[in-house]
């Protein structure tokens, strides 16, 4: 396929995303993100996915059917590509839904690549080697870093458009570095971009509160599937705290190391695993360092056996499905560092993600009293001004919420200095 085939990449984490097709392209891969969702977009899924499926499974076949029936590409000569997890739910099952539409819509001549880690299929014409999986890593960690970049800043900057100015000079410059940079320049681009960021000047004077996104890996990641809920949020004067996306690849590869641990299998997979997130550890060691001496409030990246080990008071580390155990830990994560704020956004009707989120909600709020979740439901047919609602339900506790706690910190430092003793002279 390095010869002659368009590869198109389905959108779902618009940042990571722009990265790792860039990544992609590097080994010699025509690849193409499709990066527009559109109301026609949802009709061409629903024409050719049963509307019981997740919205997420929809949302990608549309855009997948919409860009070849759009007749900018050759059928004989395009290749669509989906990640395969092996777990039970979305990203293992979507290639199954994609071939039937395919052969539906009149494109069955038309390949279906899987991108998987876990050997489910092999691809001819596509192949996972270690400098591209090196690459790949690079990718996430300089968007998840970005990420936290442009949204920090971006709702505190005094000179307006400033954040964005700059983010999209390094996104610019690190889809330039995924494909060519050697371990010595990645490490520096990670302070340079820390300390670039740390130029733009913010007024802290008014405290906003914290707002984290939990969910479905693609619903809280893409704006569209998400119906701009970062962006409401912001508007509703709230500081918004997005994952990592290698928190995801993290969890990803605990798989193995549970099933070892819990039914004795998967040996030889699970010793995999765990040098899988120690050298995932060794990338992310200059930027845990960068983010630390910022001095700006940024969220460090998760550190995965902490998150199970905090998790299981509230369930068990089998649950796997879907985002599994992960999506509540992820609340705990953000709970423990000053968030109590969190929106969980996922498919209706998506059963795992009812247990692991909404089931959930009140053992956290037993055990983190200052807890402030509101769970929302995304679907072709949702009400928006419901979901809307909700966040703005969240945001006027938040807001309470916050009043209250600087409100007692104020009476607290009256208290202590009235109390203090006259010094003697």
């Amino acid at each position: 396929m390095k010869n002659d085939y368009t590869i198109l990449v389905p959108q779902m984490a618009p940042i990571h995303f722009e990265l790792i097709t860039s990544a992609v392209a590097s080994c010699g891969y025509n690849v193409e993100l499709l990066r527009d969702c559109t109301p026609h977009t949802i009709e061409t899924g629903l024409k050719y996915v049963n509307n019981d499926a997740c919205y997420p499974s929809i949302l990608t076949t549309g855009q997948m059917i919409e860009a070849l029936e759009s007749g900018k590409y050759d059928p004989n000569k395009t290749a669509l590509i989906m990640s395969q997890t092996g777990g039970g739910c979305r990203a293992t099952n979507y290639i199954g839904f994609i071939r039937k539409a395919l052969q539906d819509a009149g494109f069955a001549n038309v390949p279906v690549i899987s991108f998987n880690l876990v050997g489910m299929e092999k691809n001819t014409g596509f192949k996972l080697t270690i400098p591209m999986v090196e690459k790949l890593i690079r990718s996430l960690i300089y968007g998840d870093l970005l990420q936290k970049m442009l949204t920090k800043n971006r709702v505190y900057e005094v000179n307006k458009g400033e954040t964005q100015k700059l983010f999209d000079k390094w996104m610019a410059k690190c889809k330039e570095l995924v494909q060519t940079t050697s371990n010595k320049h990645f490490k520096q681009s990670i302070y340079d971009i820390v300390n670039d960021f740390e130029k733009i000047e913010l007024d802290t004077t008014v405290v906003k509160p914290k707002v984290g996104i939990v969910g479905e890996v693609l619903i809280k990641y893409h704006p569209f599937g998400n119906n701009y809920v970062a962006e409401i949020l912001e508007k509703e004067g709230a500081e918004v705290i997005l994952p990592d996306f290698m928190g995801f690849v993290k969890f990803m590869a605990t798989h193995k190391i549970t099933f070892n641990n819990l039914l004795k299998i998967n040996r030889t997979s699970s010793k995999i695993s765990k040098l899988a997130i120690n050298l995932i550890g060794i990338f992310e060691k200059d930027l845990k360092i960068a983010l630390a001496n910022s001095k700006k409030d940024y969220l460090p990246p998760c550190d995965i056996w902490h998150l199970e080990e905090k998790v299981q008071d509230v369930l068990s580390i089998g649950n796997q499905t879907g985002e599994g155990w992960f999506l509540t830990a992820e609340m705990i994560e953000y709970i423990e560092n000053g968030i109590p704020n969190i929106v969980c956004v996922q498919p209706f009707a998506c059963l795992p993600n009812h247990v692991v989120g909404k089931g959930v909600i009140k053992t956290i709020r037993n055990k983190f009293p200052e807890a402030n979740i509101s769970p929302v439901d995304y679907d072709p047919g949702a009400s928006e001004a419901n979901q809307t609602n909700r966040i703005k339900l969240l945001m006027s506790v938040a807001k309470d919420n916050l009043n209250l706690k600087e409100k007692a910190t104020q009476k607290t430092e009256e208290e202590n200095s009235n109390t203090k003793e006259p010094t003697l002279i």
